[in-house]
């Protein structure tokens, strides 16, 4: 087994449509410093890089999504590998396919969605739209616990701190901290030889600042359970600690993750969706929105639901399937018997209703849902 270090670049094919400005505005709302870094200035090249602990070691990945102009909603998606041994090519290239959904075929999804007279606009405005997965369960189980009662800005500051203080240090395979990545060698044979033609050139000095802002991994349960302090009643906390939530969340992390890493909790792509469930609803400070939420991205649920979820219902109001005076409670449930008609495609039925009410916090009141073309 060849265990030297190894840059390479390849292509990962996806079905068009395929939303690629949509995912990646997801991860990098979410990014955590030094752990994961986006480049979205670019309308037509959009970029998304991370760190990764794969069997062989340790790596860091950059994903570009470059629009075809030839081909209507149609993207390519490049990544480029900096793997600790090249055995981890086919790990790496697995858990990104999982995290930009390129393996959905968005035909069946967007007909049923589209027979929604509400939803067809938005299908019809983002068409293959995608549910960003994960490359680690047990990362986004910690994510989701962390961020479930707090704004997306608020738990990437919690989650950065945590990982500044807890997560292992990186640097590129094979190289002291601090030296310039170059471009990647030629590929082995029986690889994409190249870029298609219009690709932008590989290796260039923005892909490397991104790279270069990559220094730590997210820590794992078992780094939380161990170095997250749980509160003591009575006792002032250290404002220093790399946890600053309240005591009973954070009670629920380090809980959480001394499971995770003892396996008396298992959380994996292949559990059974509903023993997971009932597995996450047993513990303290995780209800049905949260378990819901690791089934969507770690199992790849399709038709997760979740209940209670705000911005839901903000997006449902915006599209006019719900009427915008509806008190908070009639409204949560007034939707969830309106997404019974989605299913089984609820999760990306979430994702369109998520971005229409993130274009209407961003642009005001006035954001209306696209109209449908004569």
């Amino acid at each position: 087994m060849d265990v030297s270090p190894v840059e390479l670049e390849v292509e990962v094919p996806v079905t068009a449509p395929y939303d690629a400005p949509g995912i990646f505005r997801f991860l990098a709302a979410r990014a955590v410093a030094g752990v994961e870094a986006a480049d979205l200035t670019r309308p037509e090249d959009l970029r998304y890089a991370r760190t990764l602990t794969l069997p062989g070691g340790p790596a860091a990945v950059l994903v570009s999504a470059t629009r075809n102009r030839n081909r209507n909603r149609s993207w390519s998606l490049w990544v480029r590998l900096h793997l600790a041994s090249a055995a981890d090519q086919g790990p790496a290239l697995a858990a990104l396919r999982v995290l930009f959904d390129a393996d959905a075929d968005p035909a069946e999804t967007d007909g049923l969605l589209a027979t929604d007279p509400a939803l067809a606009p938005l299908v019809q405005s983002t068409p293959g739209i995608r549910i960003p997965g994960t490359v680690d369960p047990h990362e986004l189980v910690v994510r989701a616990l962390v961020g479930q009662q707090i704004s997306v800005a608020a738990a990437r500051t919690h989650l950065g701190r945590l990982a500044g203080a807890l997560g292992t240090p990186y640097s590129p395979p094979g190289r002291p901290p601090g030296l310039p990545l170059g471009p990647p060698p030629r590929l082995p044979p029986g690889l994409t030889p190249g870029p298609p033609q219009g690709h932008p050139p590989r290796g260039r000095p923005d892909e490397d600042s991104l790279f270069g802002s990559l220094h730590r991994h997210f820590p794992t349960a078992a780094q939380i359970a161990s170095g997250v302090p749980e509160p003591v009643s009575g006792e002032r906390p250290d404002p220093e600690r790399p946890l600053r939530l309240p005591g009973q969340a954070v009670g629920a992390v380090v809980g959480t993750c001394r499971a995770l890493a003892d396996g008396e909790l298992a959380v994996h792509a292949a559990a059974e969706p509903e023993v997971l469930r009932r597995e996450l609803l047993a513990r303290p400070r995780i209800g049905p929105w949260t378990a819901a939420y690791v089934a969507m991205r770690v199992l790849r649920d399709p038709d997760a639901w979740l209940e209670g979820d705000v911005a839901l219902v903000a997006g449902a109001k915006a599209a006019g399937l719900l009427d915008p005076d509806l008190a908070t409670r009639t409204a949560h449930r007034a939707l969830a018997v309106r997404a019974a008609d989605w299913s089984p495609w609820r999760s990306y039925a979430a994702l369109h209703l998520w971005q229409l009410a993130g274009r209407r916090a961003t642009m005001g009141r006035d954001a209306r849902p696209p109209r449908s073309a004569p």
